[in-house]
């Protein structure tokens, strides 16, 4: 570098001065500015669960032979299961439950339809499925025999190996054979019972009276007799009881109805003489006398009054407490204040805007201070007209409460005397109301009964017998459907556990949502076998496209171009910071910039090795003072780019690079090149890149795709805004199309050819 050799050290420095005092006011104004949003706490959690459906398809996408897997595993666990499971037949019979008794008896008042009454059909229902019901059934195919019905119910699995395990045996005499009790002999009859219950199944037809009795078995010949003789069982035991109870309530409901007829002709005929003696005349059962009900209609009246004053009391309150032309809820709904604002905004607007150009005295500011005054005052105006308009409203309200209030107090004697004479009256009628439901009820429900013991009609209709049994399970398509979709539903949810629980920065959007950083450039990983001199020679790889596009990013990332000064460093040690140090750097001189890089990780140093140069004097020295800066200089065949390498590893690399030698070495570097490049050490667990970053201009976080932990990331820029470091934004590295849901591909060849020509012309 011919211009660094005529300079002396105390003359670089004395130029680098100026150069770097005004690049620290614009970090400065940019750090101010960007703490404002930069700055903000990373996003919570829940901001994490917003629900996206565009990625949630991309992770269905990246998962999707989990899912596949899945859906296999449980569609053959499925079809195994099905072709393993007993073949079950169903026989169908039905029944229709109509009206409890039509009208045959020619009566004034129809009967009442049992039908529509929840509680009978429901009972009926508890019936066809009750114990009693079964038992019945078993007696009468002769089922209750323990051999016989052996024969049709065999011992599932489950008992099998109750048996096998001796949980629930019977009991045994003394030669080991079951012992013959009559305890036992009903404990085992009630078991047969439950066990044929546990076949049977009713279902009502929705709109109809019909209910269809189905009954499931291995035996299809023993399903088609169960079914019918449980309808016909149900059939006779519904007239068998019409017949028992009818005679017996018929009876005893004629001696009430005298009884209750007797009782309420009493209590009419007290009522009247008290109600002649008091001169009370009743309006209704619920109206209530007429001073009651002209309260009524005032209380009404008055709560709505009240409603009314409240709220034009609160809008005078509210106008009462505004102060000049400062606007309340009337005046916000007002259009020509709205309009009038509006007009002294846009004034005042234009009066603040060439104010810079103008004094106040100048006749155009004149002007236009006499427009806003002119508008303030048409504003007050409307405001007072509001005012007097509430309080006007307000006033009114308050009288007509008054007015309403004295109304009532006047009625309130009248009502009170009537209420005295009426106590006796009210109970008088209560009873007879009473007596009067009573009889009513009793002479409908004795109308009912005299129907169905005068008329032998059953309202249990067989409708349809069994005839057939077809096989209803197992139902093979209908479990693999099911198998399918439950093996879809589990894969999806496996994929969004395996995402959920996968806590790495995949993808753009997960820099932006957890760290509330911009991502500058999304670097792919090159293939196994690639070289990357030859990835970067190759201007239509994607490799070296993506690295020109974070080149571009980095031009617009301050408000001069790029940071004059940039540290890039990164989470943890092997995110690739170094190999990005060193491209970028190449990169910048592609433009025709003058780059310093310097190897700042005197941890574990790794940029001599990747440009092949020696490292005996470096970084170390120079901050150390053991050599000047001309002697830590290596220049490279690169054009335009400088080289610092680390030097001797130090004891202490945190309190080298705290001194003022490395505050001289940036001041220098960003007065003698267009651009210094450190390549910093990781974050985590050291305090060597947060010290580099505060004196830096920028900083470029690198992070490895699908290897960086979110927590990590989000405590290292945290550690870094600590001394604010102005951090510019992320680099996404190695990244791969498995790492992101949302489909990041790199490698289109006709994409990435797109101004190579151009390129070419411009002799790059």
């Amino acid at each position: 570098m011919s211009n660094e050799s005529n300079t002396s050290p105390d003359e670089g420095r004395t130029a680098a001065l100026p150069v770097q005092a005004d690049t620290r006011n614009t970090a400065l104004a940019v750090r101010s500015a960007g703490e404002l949003t930069l700055g903000q706490t990373p996003a919570s959690d829940s901001a994490e669960f917003d629900i996206d459906i565009i990625g949630l398809w991309h992770i269905l996408l990246k998962r999707r032979w989990t899912i596949a897997g899945t859906v296999a595993l449980v569609f053959i666990i499925g079809l195994i299961a099905s072709l393993l499971i007993t073949p079950i037949y169903r026989a169908t019979s039905s029944v229709q439950i109509d009206r409890e008794m039509v009208n045959v008896t020619n009566e004034s008042n129809p009967i009442t339809d049992l039908w529509m009454d929840p509680d009978y059909i429901n009972t009926q229902y508890q019936i066809l499925q009750s114990r009693e019901l079964s038992s019945r059934v078993l007696s009468d195919l002769g089922y209750q025999d323990e051999k016989r019905f052996a024969q049709v119910f065999k011992p599932s699995a489950a008992q099998q190996i109750k048996t096998w395990l001796g949980i629930g045996k019977p009991a045994t005499d003394s030669n080991g054979k079951a012992a013959s009790t009559p305890a036992a002999e009903k404990n085992k009859a009630i078991a047969r019972v439950a066990l044929f219950m546990q076949g049977y199944t009713i279902e009502p037809v929705r709109t109809t009276r019909l209910v269809k009795i189905h009954y499931n078995s291995p035996d299809p010949a023993f399903a088609i007799q169960a079914a019918n003789s449980l309808a016909e069982a149900f059939q006779s035991r519904n007239l068998e009881t019409r017949f028992e109870t009818s005679n017996y309530a018929k009876n005893y409901l004629e001696d009430q109805l005298k009884q209750l007829k007797l009782k309420l002709e009493d209590s009419e005929a007290q009522l009247v003489r008290f109600a002649e003696k008091e001169q009370i005349v009743s309006t209704g059962d619920e109206a209530g006398s007429l001073p009651e009900q002209n309260i009524g209609a005032l209380n009404a009246a008055l709560s709505k009054a009240k409603e009314d004053r409240i709220r034009a009391q609160s809008l005078w309150e509210q106008a009462q407490s505004s102060v000049g032309m400062v606007t309340f809820g009337e005046t916000s709904n007002n259009s020509i204040i709205r309009s009038l604002q509006e007009s002294r905004s846009k004034l005042m607007t234009e009066y603040q805007n060439k104010l810079s150009t103008y004094k106040p005295a100048y006749p155009l500011m004149v002007q236009l201070k006499a427009q806003i005054d002119d508008l303030d005052k048409q504003i007050a105006l409307e405001i007072g007209n509001i005012r007097s308009a509430i309080r006007g409203e307000y006033e009114a309200a308050q009288q007509n409460e008054n007015l309403i209030a004295a109304q009532i107090r006047s009625l309130k004697g009248e009502a009170l005397d009537l209420q005295s004479r009426s106590i006796q009256y009210n109970v008088y009628k209560r009873e007879v109301d009473t007596n009067r439901q009573l009889y009513d009820a009793t002479l409908q429900r004795y109308k009912e009964i005299g129907v169905a013991a005068g008329v032998g009609l059953n309202n249990i209709v067989v409708m349809d017998k069994a005839v057939n049994a077809g096989k209803f399970r197992p139902n093979i398509p209908l479990n693999l459907a099911v198998a399918l979709f439950l093996g879809l539903v589990g894969g999806v949810l496996l994929a969004l556990l395996l995402e959920y629980l996968d806590d790495t920065l995949k993808n753009p959007e997960d820099v932006e949502k957890r760290l509330q950083l911009p991502v500058l450039g999304v670097i792919p990983m090159l293939a196994k076998n690639a070289s990357m001199e030859a990835a970067l020679a190759d201007v239509r790889s994607a490799f070296s496209e993506a690295y020109r596009s974070v080149r571009t990013a980095l031009q617009f990332s301050t408000s001069h171009g790029v940071p004059r000064s940039l540290l890039v460093t990164s989470t943890s040690p092997g995110e690739g910071k170094s190999t990005a140090s060193l491209t970028l750097a190449r990169n910048f001189t592609e433009l025709g910039k003058r780059v310093l890089l310097i190897d700042a990780d005197m941890r574990k140093p790794s940029l001599h090795k990747k440009m092949a140069i020696e490292n005996a004097i470096g970084l170390s020295n120079y901050l150390a003072g053991a050599v000047p800066l001309t002697d830590a200089l290596r220049y490279t065949d690169i054009p335009g780019l400088t080289v610092i390498t680390t030097g001797p590893l130090p004891p202490n690399p945190a309190e080298l690079l705290h001194n003022d030698n490395m505050q001289i070495l940036i001041e220098h570097g960003v007065a003698l090149y267009d651009l210094v490049i450190i390549d910093g050490p990781p974050v985590m667990g050291l305090a060597d890149a947060p010290i580099l970053g505060s004196v830096m201009e920028g900083t470029l976080l690198v992070v490895e795709a699908g290897v960086t932990r979110k927590g990590f990331a989000a405590t290292a820029v945290k550690r870094m805004r600590a001394t604010r470091s102005q951090l510019i934004g992320v680099l996404i590295n190695k990244h791969q199309a498995k790492h992101s849901a949302y489909g990041y591909g790199y490698g289109g060849s006709d994409y990435y050819a797109y101004g190579v020509s151009e390129y070419k012309q411009l002799g790059k």
